[in-house]
């Protein structure tokens, strides 16, 4: 008798389960990326115990009729694709057929769905068989209901980790879903408490504003660009905002929040020196191209994309990003301006976010009973006043939505208008020099208040932009030194060397054997920084041991990082007047006037608001 026999369906769809279903965010999303393509405008998802006892989607989608609500449950059943052709411009986000069958199979579940048309049906699983089945009361959309995931996998159960942790991988994915869907209103909930509540007013940054927070979404600028392959649009944080990880830049392909590292660092690149080493910004992108150009196919959980045409793509994010950062003048004010503009903002806005979301909170929740007679909800909002004379509409403390901005009227003022920041750079303002506070930051005042300039980061940035030209040079300039120098490396080091003379040298690092593990340096580039020679060879040489590939233009970017921060004016050194002002007119000429190569602020302010505020001048 032979070995080798064929699964059955039960077996298989468990198998299948431990690629798709790898954890409760896992059923989230597969559940909820089918009530995005049921066409849904309202998508509530419950949860108890982070999922693992309970989870419930409930969508007001087109629904489906009994026929194609049994034929859901097996395994490769769809209506998303019908023929090979079909995989080479999926337009939705399911297309496998196999989230409901690997749910089904490890969990109790419950599908109740109508399309409106006549009573919607019931069907009760357990374990992958169909269990139960009855008419219900006509409603058009979609529950599915799954208790006790894993019940009949113990060994999956021993894999999971803490409630919290779990319940944040959950809350994570229902917000990327909310990011990429600003059209749809999501309402979760974990153990009756809410989570999130987004209006579905297809606004993003009121939907950042409800995911990270009011004050994180007014620090947000617009992207957007246009190719003749891609259509980007989104919103990026002010270098000010920034996190210790990757995980808050998001990108949406088509509608689908992808991970694709290339992306990511196409957007790290665009803020290059504008951040502290080791942070990342915050970021939404919504990138739109036809569906022929990207391959979602590449893994179950469909997160991993295969694009073509990518480093067009790559470069077009890099210079929208970019462009839309150059437009600001990046300068960080204290909380107490911040306050100010929040009061400014009051007397203009109509109505506040809380009150916006309670509004909205009190249509889905009459909508809510339609969605599914036996759910009924509460939805708490902290409780404002409106002042006299308001009406209704959509913002967030301290900033206007995209849609708003449209129809708010607001005074006039003397700011720029946003077609001449468009084509105007951002620029220092004019300054005058009051004085040196211990030797290290500069005082400087104008009509707006006062400005504290770090020196040192200031300079640091004049080299850098200094030395970054030079280093680009095609051949360097260099000079024979008095006394070559001499290093000795280590074994590891001397095979580098001997491996990456082509891009040392291109950098200006003339390194010749003078021995088995020693090298000599006979002259060097004359912008080598004087005195300080070696040491600027030897931090070169670090850099490359820890890269797995050496870019020449990485190298020379590194190199005059290293040589602007030992040649800038250090702290504690006494400063003239003259010499202070001397180094803010040299920063008004800067590229990037706003952050030292390292991406610390160079520039404070301090507005006469503040000011007056620290006093008592003013008491609001």
């Amino acid at each position: 008798m032979g070995h080798i026999q064929l699964l059955n369906d039960q077996l298989t769809n468990k198998i299948a389960a431990g690629e798709v279903v790898e954890r409760p965010a896992s059923v989230v999303k597969e559940l909820v990326e089918n009530a995005v393509d049921a066409g849904s405008t309202q998508i509530e998802i419950e949860a108890e115990e982070a999922g693992l006892s309970f989870i419930r989607v409930t969508d007001n989608g087109h629904g489906m009729d009994e026929n194609d609500a049994k034929q859901a449950v097996f395994r490769h059943a769809t209506s998303k694709i019908a023929t090979e052709d079909d995989l080479f411009s999926i337009q939705t986000l399911g297309f496998r057929g196999e989230a409901l069958p690997s749910i089904a199979s490890v969990a109790r579940l419950e599908l109740e769905t109508g399309t409106g048309d006549g009573p919607g049906m019931h069907f009760a699983y357990q374990g992958g068989h169909l269990i139960a089945e009855s008419k219900t009361q006509a409603r058009q959309g979609t529950t599915i209901a799954v208790h006790e995931l894993f019940f009949n996998t113990p060994a999956r159960l021993k894999h999971m980790k803490t409630i919290n942790t779990e319940l944040g991988r959950m809350t994570d994915v229902v917000n990327r879903m909310a990011l990429a869907h600003p059209n749809i209103s999501f309402l979760f909930t974990h153990n009756g408490r809410r989570i999130l509540f987004t209006n579905g007013y297809n606004d993003l940054q009121t939907v950042i504003a409800s995911i990270y927070g009011r004050q994180t979404a007014k620090k947000m600028v617009t992207v957007e660009k246009n190719t003749a392959d891609y259509s980007i649009y989104g919103f990026v944080g002010l270098p000010e905002v920034y996190r210790a990880s990757r995980n808050y830049i998001s990108a949406v392909i088509n509608g689908r929040y992808v991970q694709h590292i290339p992306l990511a660092r196409a957007v790290e690149k665009a803020y290059h020196t504008l951040l502290p080493i080791g942070k990342y910004p915050v970021v939404v992108l919504h990138i739109t191209m036809d569906p022929v150009l990207v391959d979602v196919n590449v893994h179950p959980a469909k997160l991993d994309v295969r694009l073509s045409k990518e480093e067009e793509l790559l470069e077009s994010i890099t210079e929208a990003v970019g462009a839309a950062l150059k437009k600001e003048r990046l300068i960080p004010d204290t909380g107490a301006q911040a306050a100010k503009e929040k009061a400014a903002n009051a007397k203009q806005i109509p109505l506040s976010f809380p009150q916006t979301a309670a509004k909205t909170e009190e249509v889905f929740e009459e909508t809510s009973e339609a969605m599914h007679h036996q759910i009924s909800h509460v939805y708490e909002s902290p409780a404002e006043i409106r002042p006299a004379g308001e009406s209704a509409g959509s913002s967030v403390d301290g900033f206007t939505s995209e849609a708003e901005k449209v129809t708010t009227p607001t005074t006039a003022t003397t700011e720029p208008s946003s077609e001449d920041r468009e084509t105007a750079a951002p620029d220092v303002p004019h300054m005058e020099p009051i004085g040196q506070l211990h030797g290290t930051y500069i005082l400087a005042q104008n009509e707006d208040g006062l400005f504290m300039i770090d020196q040192h980061a200031a300079e640091e940035r004049l080299k850098y932009e200094w030395f970054k030209k030079k280093t680009a040079e095609v051949t360097p300039h260099v000079q024979e030194l008095l006394m070559p120098l001499t290093l000795e490396l280590s074994p590891d080091e001397a095979a580098l060397v001997e491996d990456k003379q082509a891009p040392l040298e291109e950098v200006g690092v003339f390194l010749e054997r003078f021995g088995t593990h020693t090298y000599r340096v006979r002259a060097t580039p004359v912008w080598f920084p004087e005195g300080d020679e070696k040491s600027v060879i030897q931090e070169i040489l670090e850099h490359m041991k820890n890269r797995r590939e050496v870019h020449v233009g990485e190298l020379k970017d590194e190199a005059a990082m290293m040589m602007a921060c030992k040649a800038a004016i250090k702290a504690n050194r006494h400063l003239r007047t003259d010499e202070m002002l001397a180094l803010i007119q040299d920063l008004q000429a800067c590229e990037d006037p706003y952050t030292c190569p390292h991406g610390r602020p160079i520039i404070i302010h301090f507005s006469t608001y503040d000011m007056e505020k620290m006093f008592k001048r003013v008491m609001n």
